[in-house]
């Protein structure tokens, strides 16, 4: 009889590529990794790994087995959904990736909520870029993730995933309060071609939407300085540093020093829950789904509350 348990093991190895990267993403020693797989060698009678210069390699037997443990761990993982969704109640463990401003902006409601009507669930956030959040759900390292696209960059999911949009984050530009532009009621992007702008890290796909949205508009960046968290953004920008794209999404407070206008042809990005098709049958899926939406909604009701005062 084969064991699930090790079956998932040689599953991260053909996932993650190397027995190192495995036990990160399984959270167990290397050694525990390694003790595993050579009990399912005993196990099958076959040789599931070779050495590949300094790393490992599947062999035959092992890529076989590897999409068995595939369809197997699938098969495990609906069990377990038409199990919880039988038993009505969202309990166990449900692991959230979300990138930055959603963490800000959404989850500590969502996240407090669940507590309060959920108190059998245990629910972890971790903080990830969208692309590292798809690869670990469809991974199975994740239960759900919330991600983003531009409105001109739409998202490609994945197969096998299914989403919900949560809400339109509207983003405006964000300048020190001094700048010959903070007393507009709306810019253009092609306003700052002379300007210095903060950005993203490169590779971050919020960095490559503003290179491809800036350049597609005859606009060369002049790019200074970056920093992954909006706040370290908007402070550079106080202290007169530079000008940069700003979501709404988690942005309050501004601090002193930063006037931020809205652009004149309104730009966006979606919000999305992103889940494994099937899963939203778990009612720990559908009760942190329903909690992102209420978050969302309230986010949008501040949003038009503010627009409305201005």
């Amino acid at each position: 009889m084969l064991n699930i348990d090790r079956l998932r093991v040689l599953h991260a190895i053909s996932n993650h590529g190397s027995v190192s990267a495995a036990a990160d993403a399984l959270h167990v020693t290397t050694s525990a990794v390694s003790q595993q797989i050579a009990k399912l060698e005993r196990e099958t009678g076959q040789r599931l790994l070779a050495k590949n210069g300094r790393g490992v390699r599947l062999t035959d037997a092992g890529r076989l087995l590897s999409e068995h443990a595939e369809r197997i761990l699938s098969q495990v993982e609906l069990a377990h959904a038409d199990l919880e969704a039988q038993r009505g109640q969202a309990v166990g463990e449900l692991l959230i990736g979300a990138f930055a401003t959603a963490a800000r902006g959404l989850f500590p409601p969502t996240l407090a909520a669940l507590a309060d009507a959920q108190p059998r669930l245990r629910t972890r956030l971790r903080e990830m870029e969208p692309e590292d959040a798809l690869r670990d759900l469809q991974r199975g390292d994740i239960d759900l993730a919330v991600v983003l696209d531009w409105y001109n960059r739409p998202l490609a999911l994945p197969g096998g995933l299914a989403r919900q949009t949560l809400l339109d984050d509207v983003a405006d530009v964000a300048m020190p309060a001094g700048h010959r532009l903070a007393g507009r009621e709306r810019v253009d992007l092609e306003d700052f071609a002379g300007d210095a702008w903060i950005s993203w890290p490169p590779g971050a796909i919020c960095h490559e939407w503003l290179m491809f949205t800036l350049r597609g508009r005859g606009v060369e960046p002049r790019l200074v300085h970056t920093a992954a968290e909006h706040h370290t953004q908007l402070a550079l920008i106080a202290a007169g540093l530079g000008v940069a794209v700003a979501p709404r999404l988690g942005r309050d407070p501004v601090p002193a020093g930063v006037a931020v206008v809205p652009v004149r042809d309104t730009i966006t990005r979606r919000v999305y829950a992103v889940w494994r098709a099937g899963a939203d049958r778990r009612p720990s899926i559908r009760a942190a789904v329903t909690a992102l939406r209420a978050a969302a909604e309230r986010t949008k009701d501040r949003a038009g509350t503010r627009a409305g005062a201005a």
